[in-house]
C-alpha cells in the first residue's frame, strides 16, 4: 500500500494535540452527524478517536468511560503481536518469516507422518494460512474454550497444528496468533507484554501494561470483560490473538505508527518493509495479522473493536467497543460518516 511521506510538526508521545476539523481538512457538520448516530446505531461503542494529520479532531466516550479507561480490544491484539514479531526479526532474535515454527519448540516431537506440520513457517501463522485440525465456518469453530482449560496451551495448539486442512489455504485462527506470541517469548526471553512495554509502548508514549496475575481461567477472565492488562496462558505467554486492554488514544498511537511507516519521532520503531508487507493488498484481504482493503487496513476485533488506517487521507480511527456478539459494521461507519467528512 502506497503510504505518503508526511513531515510531522509534533509527535503525540507525551500527549495528543487536538485541532478543529476544518483546520485539517475535515467537515465539522459531517462529524456532528457521526456524533448523533453513536447514541443509536452504534450504541455498543465505548470510545472513538479520530486522528487527521496527527491531530485529534473527534473524540467521544459513552457508558461512563473516559480517555484514561482501558478496554479489552479482542483480536486487535493480533496486529500488535505481528508488530512485535517484525521487531524481533529486525533485532536478529528471529531469522525471518520463513523460519519453521517447530524450530522454536525443540521439545515437541512430531509424528513420523507429520510432514505438513514440519513445513509450517512463521509466515503461515502471520497470514492465517497454517492448517489446523478443525474447520471454521457455519458448522465448525476454533476450540478456544478447550484451549483455556489446558495446562499447556502451546503443546495443545502444536498437537492440532498441521492436521487436516491445506497448507496455504486461509483459515482464521487465534491459536496461530498465540503460537506467534510463544515464539516471541522463546526467541527474545521476554513475553509479548514485556517486549511491547520495552520496545513499542514506551517509545510511543503508550501506557505500560502491568503484569496482572491470572486468578482463574474462566471464560470471562480469558475472553471477557474481567481480563486486565494482557491476559497470559499458564506458562506466562501473553495471549497473541486477544486479551490486551488499552485506551482508544493508545490504539490511535499504534495506528499512527503504522500510518508513518513504522517511524516515530525520527526513530524507526517497526521497519518500513515490515509495515508495507503487513498491509499490502492481496487476494485474501489479510496481511500479517491485519485486514487489508484497497484504501485502508484495519486491526479488527470481536464486538467492533478497530484501528482503521487510511494512508491516502492521513487518517486513523480507533474504536473501542463492548465485547458483544452483534455490532453494526464499523467499516460502514468509516465509509458513511468519517471518509465523507474529508474535504480534500
Amino acid at each position: 500500500m502506497d503510504i505518503p511521506t508526511v513531515k510531522r510538526d509534533y509527535w503525540p508521545t507525551q500527549a495528543w494535540q487536538t485541532a478543529a476539523p476544518e483546520s485539517v481538512g475535515m467537515r465539522a457538520d459531517k462529524l456532528l452527524e457521526l456524533d448523533k448516530v453513536l447514541n443509536f446505531q452504534y450504541a455498543s461503542i465505548n470510545g472513538i478517536v479520530i486522528v487527521r494529520s496527527g491531530y485529534i479532531v473527534f473524540e467521544r466516550y459513552n457508558h461512563g468511560f473516559n480517555p484514561e479507561d482501558t478496554h479489552p480490544v479482542a483480536s486487535v491484539t493480533k496486529s500488535l503481536t505481528s508488530a512485535l514479531i517484525g521487531m524481533a526479526i529486525d533485532a536478529g532474535c528471529i531469522r525471518d518469516v520463513d523460519q519453521k515454527v517447530l524450530d522454536f519448540f525443540p521439545e515437541y516431537i512430531p509424528g513420523a507422518g507429520d510432514i505438513q506440520k514440519r513445513a509450517i513457517t512463521i509466515r503461515h501463522l502471520l497470514t492465517m494460512t497454517a492448517p489446523f485440525a478443525w474447520k471454521t465456518g457455519a458448522k465448525g469453530h476454533e476450540p478456544l474454550d478447550r484451549l483455556r482449560r489446558q495446562r499447556d496451551w502451546v503443546m495443545f495448539i502444536l498437537n492440532l497444528l498441521g492436521r487436516n486442512g491445506e497448507l496455504g489455504r486461509f483459515q482464521y485462527s487465534s491459536a496461530a496468533s498465540h503460537l506467534l506470541s510463544a515464539i516471541l517469548t522463546r526467541s527474545t526471553g521476554l513475553c509479548a507484554r514485556e517486549y511491547a512495554n520495552e520496545r513499542l509502548f514506551g517509545p510511543l508514549g503508550m501506557r505500560q501494561i502491568p503484569d496482572h496475575a491470572m486468578k482463574s481461567y474462566f471464560v470471562e477472565d480469558v475472553f471477557g470483560g474481567k481480563g486486565t492488562g494482557w491476559v497470559k496462558d499458564p506458562q506466562g505467554n501473553s495471549t497473541g490473538g486477544w486479551g490486551l486492554s488499552i485506551t482508544p488514544r493508545d490504539m490511535a498511537r499504534f495506528g499512527f505508527l503504522y500510518l508513518n511507516r513504522g517511524m516515530w519521532d525520527n526513530q524507526q520503531i517497526v521497519s518500513e518493509t515490515w509495515v508495507n508487507e503487513s498491509t499490502a493488498p492481496n487476494s485474501k484481504g489479510y496481511g500479517y495479522q491485519w485486514w487489508v482493503k484497497e484504501r485502508a487496513y484495519s486491526a479488527s476485533g470481536y464486538g467492533g473493536n478497530h484501528i482503521f488506517c487510511v494512508p491516502g487521507n492521513d487518517l486513523v480511527v480507533a474504536i473501542a467497543s463492548k465485547l458483544a456478539g452483534r455490532s453494526r459494521d464499523r467499516w460502514l461507519l468509516l465509509n458513511t460518516y468519517v471518509l465523507p467528512a474529508i474535504m480534500d
